[in-house]
């Protein structure tokens, strides 16, 4: 992958990390709920994306970008709580840490790399 697109997919990243952080801070909008687990599949998705766009930008740190994205996470929770229409949930962070789990084979693969060499 060649620098100008790993700076496009740099930029994806902290575009969503920012777009992300700000819908979390919205109000709740009123939408269909098909299972009642439903913000937790959300929030696994939100953070494999995220996890995904970050390794495409920095291919060769998916630990610091998962534990980047581990912080990213609590504080997002932390700020949620202290608005007045939002909750903070420890278990939407637990849901961001099974989204991350998206990064293990890269991880496993670059420590495997490493040791090959």
């Amino acid at each position: 992958m060649t620098s100008s697109v790993r700076t496009i997919f740099r930029f994806a990243f902290a575009a969503a990390l920012i777009a992300a952080f700000y819908l979390a801070l919205m109000p709740v909008p009123d939408i269909v709920q098909i299972v009642s687990w439903q913000d937790k599949i959300e929030h696994a998705a939100l953070f494999a994306t995220l996890a995904l766009l970050g390794l495409a930008g920095w291919p060769d740190r998916p630990l610091r970008i998962a534990l980047g994205l581990l912080l990213y996470g609590a504080a997002m929770e932390i700020a949620q709580g202290q608005t007045g229409y939002r909750t903070a949930d420890p278990w939407d962070w637990v849901a961001d840490a099974i989204g991350l789990l998206v990064l293990i084979p890269f991880a496993l693969s670059r420590r495997s790399a490493g040791e090959q060499a």
